[in-house]
């Protein structure tokens, strides 16, 4: 092993275990050797914190530069061709009812989770841990939110294909492999080439997203008007009807776990101050749950140009972006409407990718470093991301897409309604510990407030969609979803006491504890690197602090903190200084 890499996220091999006490007379014992880093996990420029606590040194960068990020990536045009299929096949009453009732649900389930991701510095995986799934519970959601990134890169490159297809001829089965590759480069850099790409190309998007409506306000005033009366093209006419608004609810409840790549941008921000207060919650609330309102406009504009389009290039083009897009730029661009559209899509979907990647990443580092004890970097994982979403677009999943969605929203929702009744009713009520602990060392491996909640919730919740409860459960399964796991998860909180949130007590955050200053850092015993204060836990084997992924890596250890916490002891001690940043015991 190497005693000169500067660690950042990671090991890519087991931590030692402590040396017996040498019998008396003997040598003493060679100090057990510091954990290696794998080359890029120590390179915290590309790994950006992966699996760890965001520390305040670490987040640079200005609540409106982190929401801006965090907003340039719901650039996609995947709420085009979602809201185009909703409308074409329940009609536009029904539709629009669906878009604009799936919104609601998306903005208050947000609200929580972005305030917690943003005080704690912890992304969305972190925060499942702690509010109600445990240590190992939240690696099921970790495969959730890993194949919410994939599914949906799947969709936005299909659409960039398709875009290539019409600008250049370029077939779609190489521009599947072409927009997967382009990515590459910028996730590798990770936050700070994030960063830069957002803005870049943000007055592009811009400009691209607004212009095709100023034309047709100019050139078709009355569309609106013909678009109101819309019975679809599946003959379920203009009124309303309850299967369809059910049926549509349910696509549109995919796009719920979106909160999460917003959390993935949002744990860099900075401290909330005094001075920042104000500018700090609206860039939250506007980066974090405010996605969606963006993301039901474009999804009825979609609808709209979809709908426009349709007499001139027929259902199946007028579902792809591209095409409606072109069609609503011809009577301003002429033929220049054809690469200005295909500019826009483009843009559009190496925005939104890249966000798709690098939040994939981050979700399956999470999981396999619980599973395997090993985390080789996060960068690594980029290449199983896009392998899996390159292979869904070769398997022409956009065909697919109504279902594909409706099946997954039933999932998606069950978990982030759990993690948001965490948040909101069980801290409130005291039977969730007022802060998020996400560090194993205090945590049960699987805490059944929210992890059964959810198991229940979605499983029910998927016997309703494919039809086993009746025509009405299916259409409103994911209501089911969000309902029981709302339910469930306080129910359970309740009756166990809340006994299963911690294993044992944390020093820091232990009652009377009313002041620490999180930035105060520790060595820890395995790396020797310091780290802030909330990464760090107590560890009985290393007799000192830990940091919490040589913590998560360690394979040998046997959870002695857990099994015994009175073993454990008080090593690591709250630092007794008046906190310049919140304090690691604030509440939600």
């Amino acid at each position: 092993m190497t005693d000169t890499v500067t660690p950042a996220e990671s090991s890519a091999e087991p931590s030692p275990t402590p040396s017996a006490e040498p019998p008396a007379g003997s040598p003493a014992a060679a100090p057990p050797p510091r954990r290696s880093y794998a080359k890029l996990a120590a390179d915290e420029s590309r790994e950006d914190y992966s699996l760890r606590y965001a520390p305040h040194s670490f987040r640079r960068w200005s609540p409106s530069m982190v929401a801006g990020t965090a907003l340039g990536g719901i650039a996609y045009l995947a709420d085009f061709a979602i809201g185009a299929s909703i409308v074409f096949t329940y009609g536009f009453t029904s539709g629009l009812a669906s878009i604009l009732t799936a919104a609601v649900i998306i903005f208050l389930t947000g609200i929580p989770i972005a305030r917690a991701c943003a005080t704690y510095g912890l992304d969305m995986d972190l925060v499942t841990r702690g509010a109600g799934f445990g240590y190992f519970g939240s690696t099921l959601t970790s495969l959730i939110y890993a194949s919410f990134t994939f599914i949906f890169f799947a969709l936005e490159g299909s659409i960039m294909a398709q875009a290539m297809h019409q600008a250049v001829g370029l077939p779609v089965e190489i521009g599947y492999l072409v927009t997967t590759l382009i990515v590459i480069p910028i996730v590798f850099r990770g936050m700070g080439a994030l960063a830069k790409v957002q803005a870049w190309t943000q007055p592009i998007w811009i400009v691209g997203m607004v212009l095709p409506f100023v034309v047709l306000a100019f050139e078709a005033p009355d569309a609106w008007g013909a678009f109101g009366s819309f019975g679809g093209t599946e003959g379920a006419g203009s009124g309303f009807t309850w299967i369809g608004f059910g049926l549509g609810t349910g696509v549109a409840l995919s796009l719920i776990a979106q909160i999460g790549e917003q959390a993935d941008y949002l744990r860099f921000m900075p401290a909330k101050t005094e001075a920042n207060k104000r500018r700090w919650n609206l860039a939250v609330l506007a980066a974090g749950p405010g996605w969606v309102i963006i993301g039901a406009a474009k999804q009825l504009g979609g609808a709209f140009l979809a709908f426009v389009a349709l007499e001139a290039v027929g259902k199946t083009h007028a579902l792809e972006p591209i095409a409606p897009q072109i069609e609503a730029l011809k009577p301003w661009l002429g033929t220049f409407a054809l690469p200005a559209a295909a500019v826009f899509v483009i843009v559009s979907q190496i925005k939104i990718n890249v966000t798709n990647a690098y939040s994939g990443s981050l979700s399956w580092s999470n999981f396999f470093s619980r599973v395997t004890h090993r985390h080789p970097g996060r960068v690594w994982y980029i290449f199983l991301n896009l392998a899996i979403a390159l292979t869904l677009m070769e398997m022409n999943m956009f065909a697919f897409l109504g279902k594909l969605l409706g099946f997954y929203s039933n999932v998606g929702i069950a978990w982030i309604a759990a993690v948001a009744a965490d948040l909101v009713i069980n801290k409130r009520a005291g039977w969730s510990p007022p802060y998020i602990e996400f560090k194993r060392a205090y945590l049960y491996s699987v805490n059944p407030a929210g992890f059964g909640a959810m198991v229940i919730a979605s499983t029910v919740s998927i016997l309703a969609f494919f039809g086993f409860f009746g025509t009405y459960a299916e259409a409103f399964s994911t209501f089911i979803a969000a309902g029981l796991a709302l339910v469930l998860c306080p129910l359970i909180a309740w009756a166990t006491k809340g006994r299963y949130y911690l294993a044992r007590p944390n020093p820091v955050n232990g009652p009377g504890v009313e002041v620490a200053d999180v930035t105060a850092t520790h060595d820890c015993a395995v790396c020797e690197t310091a780290y802030e204060l909330p990464d760090i836990a107590d560890c009985p084997v290393q007799s000192g602090p830990i940091c919490s992924l040589c913590c998560s890596l360690d394979a040998e250890c046997g959870d002695v903190c857990r099994k015994d916490p009175a073993a454990a002891g008080p090593v690591l001690m709250p630092v007794p200084t008046v906190p310049t940043v919140p304090q690691a015991a604030a509440k939600v």
